[in-house]
Order: C-alpha cells, then sequence, then structure tokens
C-alpha cells in the first residue's frame, strides 16, 4: 500500500482579486507564503519519499516548502500536468455571476470581456480547457506521477497543485477503484489544505506495472482539506466593496460561502 497526499498552493497574489487565474502565473502572496511555510513545517515530521508540483509559482513554491522541510531530501519532480484548469481568453478577466446581459450569446459576451461561470463539464472558453479535459490531463498525471510507485509498498508521494486540478486528479484515482464511490465531489479545498489517499493494488500483479495501462486499486479517502496547520495564522483583514466581489470571493474562497461574507469595511477570512 502507499500513501498519496495532495496539497493545496498558498494565497496568490491574484487570488482575493476574483479574476480568472488558471495558468496566469501569480507569485503567492504574503499570506500564501506563510501557509507554505506552516504546511510545510507540518510534513516535516512525516517521511515522504517523493514530492511533486506544478510548474505555476503558486503550487511549486508550495511544493518547495514541503520538500525543503524533509531532512532526507527526496525526489522532487516538477510536472506540467499538475497546474490548474486554463481558462483560455478569460485569463486575467473578472470573475463574473448571473445574472448575465439578456439576449446575448457566449461568443457576444465574450467579445465583451465578459466571463461567466461556465456549469457544464464539456464547456470551455476559448483556447482554454474543459473540465473533461482536465480530466483527461489528470488521468495523464496519475500514470506519471502515482502508477509508477504502486509497488513502493509504504511508499508517500506528495503532490503540490491546485483546487480544481486536485479534485480531477481524485476522481481520475477513484475510477481506477473498480468497488469506489464515485459521487463525492473534492473541490472547494483550502490554501495549503492537504486531502489524502491510500491506495494498494486489487489483485497481485507479478511483474512491473505498465502506467499506460494502470491496474485495478483499492482506494481509500483518510483525510479530506484537513488545514490544521493554518490554525495560528491570522488573515488579514479584507474590504469588501459589493455582493459581487463578496461571491467572487467566495468562488475563489475554498469552500466559503457567499452568505459567511460581510460586504464593506468587514474583516473577511477567505483561504484562497
Amino acid at each position: 500500500m502507499i500513501t498519496v497526499t495532495f496539497i493545496r498552493h498558498g494565497e496568490s497574489e491574484d487570488n482575493t482579486r476574483g479574476i480568472w487565474a488558471g495558468w496566469k502565473d501569480a507569485p503567492l502572496s504574503e499570506l500564501g507564503q506563510k501557509q507554505a511555510q506552516a504546511v510545510g513545517k507540518a510534513f516535516s515530521e512525516i517521511k515522504l519519499d517523493h514530492v511533486y508540483a506544478s510548474p505555476l509559482l503558486r503550487a511549486l513554491a508550495t511544493g518547495q516548502a514541503v520538500h525543503s522541510g524533509q531532512a532526507h531530501k527526496p525526489p522532487f519532480t516538477v510536472n506540467p500536468k499538475l497546474r490548474e484548469q486554463h481558462f483560455g481568453i478569460a485569463e486575467g478577466h473578472p470573475w463574473v455571476s448571473s445574472p448575465l446581459p439578456a439576449n446575448m450569446s457566449m461568443e457576444e459576451l465574450f467579445s465583451k470581456n465578459v466571463f461567466p461561470v461556465l456549469e457544464a463539464r464539456d464547456a470551455k472558453f476559448p483556447e482554454g480547457e474543459s473540465l473533461e479535459d482536465l480530466a483527461r490531463r489528470a488521468e495523464e498525471a496519475v500514470r506519471e506521477c502515482i502508477i509508477p510507485h504502486i509497488k513502493e509498498d509504504g511508499a508517500h508521494i506528495a503532490l503540490a497543485s491546485h483546487g480544481l486540478c486536485i479534485s480531477e486528479l481524485i476522481a481520475a484515482i477513484i475510477r481506477l477503484d473498480p468497488d469506489s464511490s464515485r459521487d463525492v465531489s473534492y473541490t472547494g479545498l483550502l490554501n495549503t489544505a492537504w486531502t489524502r489517499l491510500t491506495i494498494s493494488l486489487k489483485d497481485e500483479h507479478p511483474g512491473p506495472i505498465d502506467p499506460t495501462h494502470p491496474p485495478a486499486l483499492v482506494v481509500r479517502v483518510t483525510d479530506v482539506n484537513n488545514s490544521k496547520h493554518l490554525a495560528s495564522i491570522k488573515v488579514p483583514p479584507r474590504i469588501i466593496q459589493d455582493a459581487k466581489q463578496a461571491e467572487a470571493l467566495a468562488y475563489f474562497g475554498g469552500g466559503l460561502k457567499p452568505e459567511g461574507i460581510s460586504i464593506t469595511n468587514a474583516e473577511v477570512v477567505t483561504s484562497e
């Protein structure tokens, strides 16, 4: 059996701006740096055998913080397939919620730099990825970062990635367990919160594993959205001007609900 821990990146400088920022490569904010240091310290007490990270600055720095806390310095691998969903031409533009302008097609909205949340899994902004595209990329990442270690009994692999990507990575692994429950969502992860799985082969498998044809697995989710390491970090006050900004912060806030945000001169605790 192996253990796999997914760690969401710390807060980036873009996270509180309410913009589409999948591949837009902002570094960690001051708060995000503290979060990364905290998760690195927490994992310094846990021996990791492999650390993987997305190349995007916010996840890369988080992965490096985790890796630097390891006294024995395990292999550290950057894999571009661990990047967040790519939002195409929407990158850097404000996130928009309903209600939308009436009698306008999506193409017309896009031409006016209006980029609403797309609900369907196969929907995407021009030049970007849909959730289905992300799911296929996540399957490739699983084959490259996890399946090769399946026979390393007792190994612990950590992956520093992004909220939406992590949810698809977990789903991709769970699909390899024929007895798994697949109706659970793992979205809404807090910054530097971690989710952990144990994975073992369902049947005996003599010889090497072919990552391109993963075997049946037994997958157990043991921890979800664990953020105990953040308990001592004080989140600075955030001034919210209107309901739309509050809703945007909720969307990008790792599970923070819009109704939980006070508007104007409020102290907003958000961990996106």
